[in-house]
């Protein structure tokens, strides 16, 4: 457990600089899915944005 704390914590810290926070579960919240069934909607989309990629990816990582 002491692993994911090292990653997770610096990771929160940028996206809270970046103003980023909540915003894939938003996004979910407004396609009417959980986070978890949203990530591997956009993961199993190839026309994705990148964008939507990488914060599917990290919510599927931050999930366990």
């Amino acid at each position: 457990m002491a692993d994911k704390k090292n990653w997770i914590g610096p990771a929160v810290e940028r996206m809270k600089r970046k103003g980023t926070v909540g915003k894939f579960s938003a996004s979910a919240k407004r396609a009417g899915m959980s986070t978890s069934a949203y990530a591997n909607k956009v993961l199993a989309n190839k026309n994705a944005s990148p964008t939507q990629r990488k914060r599917a990816n990290f919510a599927k990582n931050v999930r366990g």
